[in-house]
C-alpha cells in the first residue's frame, strides 16, 4: 500500500471512529446504554484499524522524508478520534449517573 492509500485509510478509520463515538453519545443521551456500548466498541475497533495504518507510516518512514499536509491532516483525524472517544466515554459515564439519580428522585416523589 502506498503513502497516499495509507493516508486515506487513516482519514477513513479516524472519521469512522469519531462518527461511531458520537452516535454512542447520542444513544446514551436517550439512556440507550446497551446500544451506546456497542457503538463505543465499533469506535474502538475503527480506531485500532487507524492505529495499524499509523504504525505502518511510522515503521516505513524514511530518513529525511517530510510528511505532506495530507498526511498531517490524516494524523490529526486519528488523534482527534482518540481524544474524543475518551471524552465521550466519560460523558456516557456521567449520563449513567444522571439516569440513576433521576430514577432515585422519581422513586422519592
Amino acid at each position: 500500500m502506498n503513502y497516499e492509500e495509507i493516508t486515506m485509510q487513516l482519514i477513513l478509520h479516524g472519521g469512522n471512529a469519531r462518527g461511531a463515538a458520537y452516535e454512542a453519545l447520542d444513544e446514551a443521551e436517550e439512556y440507550n446504554f446497551e446500544k451506546a456500548e456497542e457503538l463505543l466498541e465499533e469506535a474502538h475497533e475503527e480506531f485500532v484499524q487507524a492505529h495499524k495504518y499509523q504504525t505502518q507510516v511510522v515503521q516505513n518512514q524514511e530518513e529525511g522524508v517530510v510528511p505532506n499536509f495530507f498526511m498531517i491532516h490524516a494524523q490529526d483525524h486519528v488523534m482527534t478520534a482518540q481524544a474524543e472517544i475518551q471524552l465521550i466515554k466519560r460523558l456516557i459515564n456521567q449520563l449513567h449517573m444522571t439516569e440513576s439519580l433521576e430514577k432515585r428522585i422519581e422513586a422519592l416523589e
